[in-house]
C-alpha cells in the first residue's frame, strides 16, 4: 500500500543534495550542518519508503527512484519560486511565461525573441522548452505554443505547417545551383518517424517511380534541420523550424509542391490571462512575425 505524502519537510534539502551531489555542499548552500541535511533526507526516505541516495564514504550519489524524484521535486521548487517572486514583486503583468516544443523553441522562437524583448523590455520573459504539455490551469504558464492537428478555416490557427524538403549547400556539386527533384534519389531522404510524407510529397510531384533511400529518421524536426545542416542528406522539415536556416542561406530548399500536412501552431493561454495586456501583446507580435514567415513561404 502506498504511503501518503503527509509532509513538505526535507524536499528542499533534497533538492539541494541532488544538484551538489553532496550534504556538506547543501548545508553551505542552505546555511546549514551536514548533518542536518542528512537527518532531513533521512526523513523523507522513511516518508516516500525507498531510498534516495546511495552513502558512499566520501560521497552520495542518488538512486534511480532517487533521481526521478529529484527531477520532479527541481520543477516544482522552480514553479513555487517563480510565482512567490511574482507576488513579491506584485506586479504579475511583468513576467511572461511562454511554453513550447523543444523543436520550435530552438529554431524559431529564440532566435526572434530578442526583437519582441526590445519592443517590450519591461518584461521578464520566461521560455520553457518542453514536448510535455505545460499545465495552464496551476498558473506556472501563462501562454503555450502548441503543435496540433488543424482543420481547414480553424480561426485559432496561427500558422498551418508545410514541409519542404531542405539540404545543405554543401551537397552541390561544383558549379550547380540547385538540387531538384531529380537529384532526390542521389541522396538519403532524412524523415521524422516514417517515410509517408516523402511518399505524399513524391505523389504530389509525380515523382514516385525510382530508387529512394529512406534509411534515416530522426525524433523531430529540429534534429533533422541539424541533420540537413550536417550534410547527411535531404531532409523535409516543417517551415517553420528549417525558417531562420533558409533565411541566412545554410540550408536550401528543394522547389516543388509540398505535401499536404494537417497540423499547424495555436496559442494556448492560460485561463484568467487572455485578457491581459502582456498577451495581447505576444499575441500581435507572433502574428507579425508569421505573417513574414508566411509571406517567404508563398
Amino acid at each position: 500500500m502506498n504511503k501518503p505524502l503527509r509532509s513538505l519537510s526535507g524536499l528542499i534539502d533534497f533538492d539541494c543534495a541532488a544538484r551538489w551531489g553532496s550534504f556538506k555542499l547543501a548545508a553551505q548552500e542552505l546555511h546549514k550542518t551536514p548533518a542536518a541535511i542528512s537527518l532531513q533526507v533521512k526523513q523523507l526516505e522513511e516518508t516516500v519508503g525507498f531510498e534516495l541516495f546511495v552513502r558512499h564514504p566520501r560521497h552520495i550519489t542518488l538512486t534511480d527512484k532517487g533521481q526521478e524524484l529529484a527531477a520532479t521535486v527541481a520543477r516544482a521548487l522552480g514553479d513555487l519560486r517563480t510565482k512567490v517572486a511574482a507576488l513579491q514583486d506584485g506586479d504579475e503583468e511583468k513576467i511572461l511565461r511562454i511554453s513550447t516544443t523543444h523543436s520550435l523553441a530552438i529554431k524559431w522562437l529564440v532566435p526572434r525573441i530578442h526583437r519582441f524583448t526590445k519592443l517590450y523590455p519591461e518584461l521578464d520573459i520566461r521560455i520553457d522548452s518542453s514536448d510535455r504539455l505545460a499545465n495552464l490551469e496551476d498558473g506556472s504558464t501563462d501562454a503555450a505554443l502548441r503543435f496540433h492537428p488543424i482543420e481547414d478555416g480553424d480561426p485559432e490557427v496561427l500558422f498551418r505547417e508545410r514541409l519542404v524538403a531542405v539540404y545543405s549547400p554543401s551537397l552541390l556539386a561544383p558549379g550547380q545551383e540547385a538540387l531538384t527533384l531529380a537529384d532526390l534519389q542521389r541522396f538519403p531522404l532524412l524523415h521524422e518517424h516514417s517515410n509517408e510524407e516523402w511518399i505524399q510529397l513524391l505523389r504530389q510531384n509525380s515523382a514516385l517511380k525510382g530508387q529512394y533511400d529512406f534509411s534515416r529518421s530522426y525524433s523531430n524536426f529540429a534534429v533533422l534541420a541539424q541533420a540537413a545542416l550536417a550534410g547527411q542528406g535531404i531532409s523535409l522539415v516543417s517551415y517553420a523550424i528549417a525558417y531562420e536556416d533558409l533565411r541566412t542561406g545554410a540550408l536550401k530548399r528543394i522547389v516543388c509542391f509540398s505535401a499536404p500536412y494537417k497540423r499547424g501552431y495555436r496559442l494556448v493561454v492560460s485561463p484568467g490571462k487572455e485578457g491581459t495586456t502582456k498577451i495581447a501583446r505576444l499575441r500581435a507580435w507572433l502574428k507579425d512575425e508569421i505573417e513574414e514567415m508566411q509571406r517567404s513561404l508563398e
